[in-house]
């Protein structure tokens, strides 16, 4: 297991010191917290990463924060995937419209 975790469904009130807090209770080390944002307009987006030290306390924290509530939302807690290639974009066309 690797030691990423990707967090969603996180309130928007929630910044990355109340998330660090969070994981690192029953003493597990977080080494990041990245909490995704809109580019536009700055908001939160509602998810984000927290890289654990180590797979032991990802396992922990994904057993233990998986559905756990915070202010009225059950987070998702689970192990982050890498982004597959091509997705993502939009535009192009490819071809005149007449």
């Amino acid at each position: 297991m690797g030691n990423r975790l990707y967090v969603g469904n996180l309130p928007f009130s929630a910044d990355e010191s109340a998330v660090k807090s969070l994981f690192e209770q029953n003493d597990r080390a977080v080494t990041e917290v990245k909490l995704i944002t809109d580019r536009d307009t700055g908001r939160p987006r509602g998810f984000g990463f927290v890289e654990m030290a180590n797979g032991e306390d990802a396992d922990k924290a994904i057993s233990d924060l998986n559905g756990y509530q915070m202010d009225g939302r059950a987070l998702t807690v689970n192990e982050a995937r890498e982004r597959s290639e091509g997705g993502g974009g939009g535009g192009g066309g490819g071809g005149r419209r007449f």
